[in-house]
C-alpha cells in the first residue's frame, strides 16, 4: 500500500514538475547532443539553463564545480557522458540528510510560519494526517489567530485528517492558544503538536516578537518537546520564494522548508536553490490538494522526476 502510494506521489511529481522539465531539461538535452567536446563554453551553456530554471548562482556553481571534478576524475571526453554526472551532482546538492526528520522519533512540537496564500494551513492539515497515518498522536494549535477564518479552515482540515484542534476567538493573542495546546498535548499525551502562526513578513518586528513570545511559553511550558520550525513558501513564486525564505531566516530559526504548489510552476528548481543558498533543507514538498498531495522530500525522486528518468522521456534515450 504504501508502496503504490509512493509510486501515484512520484507519477504526480513528474507530471508537476513538467513545466520547470521544459525549462531545464530540453535546454540542457540540447548541449549534451549539440557540443562535441567538455570546455568553457559547454559548462558556461549547462551553467546558465541552470540559472535560468531558477537552481540559483550558488547551488549552480557548486554542481558545475562538482561536476568538471567528476568530468576530470573519470577522464570523460563525451558531453553525452555527463548526463548521469550532472544529475548525480544535483542529487548531491539536494540531499536533507538522515537527521532531517529526527522531530517525527521524538515527542515534539513543530511551529509552521509562512505569508497568507502560500498554502500554510493547507500544509499543515496534510503533514499531521500524514503523521497520523504513521500511528502518531496529533494536536493542532490554530494560533494564527490574525487571519480572518484561519481558525475555521484548520478545524477543517483537522477534522477530515482526524486530528484534535485547539483554537482561539479570532483576534485573541496566539500565545494563550498556544498555551491552551501545549496543556492539551501534555493532557492528552499527544505525539506531535503543529502549531499554525501568522506570517506577517511586511513587519518584521511583529513577527519576530510573536514568535518570540511562543518561544518562550513553547520553552517554559514544554521543555521536554523538540521543536522544529518549518517555514511554507510557494514554489510559484521562484526567487521570491527564496527572498521570503531570507527575511524568515532572519527572523526565526528555519529548521526546513515546507514547498508547495510545486504542480504549476516552471520555477521547481528554486528547491535546489534555497537548500544551497540559505542551509536550509526542504523536508515536504506538495504537488497538489489531496490530503496525500503533500510528501517527505526525496532528492533521489525529486532530480529523477525534474528530469524525467524513469518517465517518457528518460534522459538515457
Amino acid at each position: 500500500m504504501e508502496e503504490k502510494k509512493k509510486k501515484g506521489f512520484f507519477k504526480r511529481l513528474v507530471e508537476g514538475l513538467s513545466k520547470t522539465r521544459d525549462n531545464i531539461v530540453s535546454g540542457i538535452d540540447a548541449i549534451f547532443k549539440g557540443f562535441s567536446s567538455i570546455d568553457d563554453d559547454f559548462y558556461d551553456e549547462i551553467e546558465e539553463i541552470l540559472v535560468m530554471g531558477d537552481l540559483g548562482i550558488n547551488a549552480t556553481t557548486s554542481i558545475i564545480e562538482d561536476l568538471k571534478e567528476k568530468v576530470k576524475e573519470r577522464n570523460i571526453k563525451e558531453p553525452s557522458a555527463c548526463k548521469q554526472l550532472l544529475i548525480d551532482s544535483i542529487k548531491e546538492e539536494m540531499d536533507v540528510g538522515e537527521t532531517a526528520y529526527e522531530f517525527e522519533n521524538r515527542k515534539s512540537v513543530i511551529l509552521v510560519i509562512g505569508v497568507n496564500g502560500v498554502g500554510k494551513t493547507t500544509s499543515i492539515g496534510k503533514l499531521a494526517g500524514m503523521l497520523k497515518d504513521q500511528g502518531k498522536k496529533v494536536i493542532l494549535a490554530a494560533a494564527d489567530t490574525f487571519r480572518a477564518a484561519a481558525g475555521e479552515q484548520l478545524i477543517e482540515w483537522g477534522s477530515r485528517a482526524g486530528v484534535d484542534v485547539i483554537s482561539g476567538q479570532e483576534g485573541s493573542d496566539p500565545g494563550a492558544v498556544v498555551y491552551d495546546a501545549i496543556a492539551a498535548a501534555k493532557a492528552r499525551d499527544a505525539d506531535v503538536l503543529i502549531c499554525d502562526t501568522a506570517g506577517r513578513l511586511h513587519n518584521k518586528k511583529n513577527l519576530m516578537s510573536e514568535l518570540g513570545k511562543i518561544n518562550r511559553i513553547l520553552e517554559r511550558e514544554y521543555p521536554e518537546a523538540y521543536k522544529e520550525t518549518l517555514v511554507v513558501l510557494d514554489g510559484t513564486t521562484g526567487q521570491n520564494a527564496l527572498a521570503q525564505a531570507r527575511e524568515f531566516k532572519a527572523a526565526a530559526d528555519i529548521t526546513g522548508i515546507i514547498l508547495t504548489k510545486l504542480d504549476g510552476t516552471a520555477k521547481g528548481g528554486i528547491a535546489v536553490a534555497i537548500h544551497s543558498e540559505l542551509g536550509i533543507p526542504v523536508k515536504y514538498i506538495g504537488v497538489g490538494e489531496k490530503i496525500d498531495d503533500l510528501q517527505k522530500f526525496n532528492a533521489d525522486d525529486f532530480v529523477n522526476a525534474l528530469f524525467d528518468y524513469n518517465g517518457s522521456n528518460s534522459l538515457q534515450n
